[in-house]
């Protein structure tokens, strides 16, 4: 799994492929994110992957699954240690990343891990801005009257003729390059191939984090994220031609706390 993923930041768990109970894998998980697909007898782990990665952000590490949710529910959920963020002149150190309902779905590839953000985030969303098919031209923003430091943003995006795509999320760029089929923000990026020539994206904005899952869940991006206190801005964008907009949703966030 990598010399980042020590045995003691290691842990397992089964999940049956595409909710087939007779499809069943085991995942043998590493602290570093990266994971192995295969089957376990009780006494041996027969791998049927290489380590594969699961989060392409700055900050994903340590990440832990509940082992007591209840069976009537079902879902493995995970959380993240957010390792190596900086936050000046506050009383904590470090945070820890949205939780996520972890899945096993068959791909093109194999078996892979998809990550998806649980569903109990609904409870937290305000305000909803929506878009359907509309089209996505250079130099158009249809976020501009759109203000706020808490968003939960989810799209599904047309390419088009485009060369790229995506968003400015208070002054940072969350784009999609469509000749490279890449996905990048904050620094890093992240191979995704388009599915019938589209991109599904969710992205979470919290005060000191930005988080993105594109494509169910098959690619996320974990970052810490301090932006400029005064850009409360949110931007769509397209260049080098027009994409289309199948789907856009927008939801202002409460405090989890309030």
């Amino acid at each position: 799994l990598g010399a980042d993923a020590p045995s003691t930041l290691c842990s397992s768990f089964s999940k049956a492929c595409d909710g087939d109970p007779n499809n069943t894998r085991w995942v043998f998980w590493g602290g570093n994110g990266n994971y192995l697909i295969g089957t376990f007898d009780g006494r041996d782990f027969r791998k049927e992957s290489e380590a594969l990665r699961t989060d392409w952000g700055a900050n994903f590490y340590a990440a832990q699954t509940w082992s007591d949710i209840p069976a009537s529910d079902g879902r493995r959920l995970q959380i993240a240690w957010m390792s190596g963020g900086k936050y000046p002149d506050m009383p904590f150190n470090q945070q820890m990343s949205f939780p996520c309902e972890l899945t096993l779905r068959a791909t093109s590839e194999g078996i892979r891990l998809f990550r998806q953000p649980v569903r109990e985030i609904e409870n937290i969303r305000q305000k909803k801005y929506c878009w359907n098919d509309r089209a996505l031209r250079s130099g158009e923003n249809l976020l501009s009257d759109i203000r706020g430091d808490l968003f939960d943003i989810r799209a599904e995006i047309e390419a088009g003729n485009g060369a790229e795509f995506g968003f400015i999320v208070r002054g940072e760029r969350v784009h999609y390059t469509v000749a490279d089929r890449r996905l990048s923000c904050l620094g890093r990026s992240a191979p995704l191939e388009p599915i019938n020539n589209r991109i599904k994206l969710r992205i979470l904005v919290d005060r000191t984090s930005l988080e993105v899952f594109s494509n169910d869940g098959r690619v996320s991006m974990t970052s810490c994220f301090l932006a400029d206190p005064a850009d409360t801005n949110l931007g769509i964008y397209a260049s080098g031609g027009e994409a289309r907009i199948i789907a856009l949703s927008i939801c202002e966030l409460r405090s989890a706390w309030e």
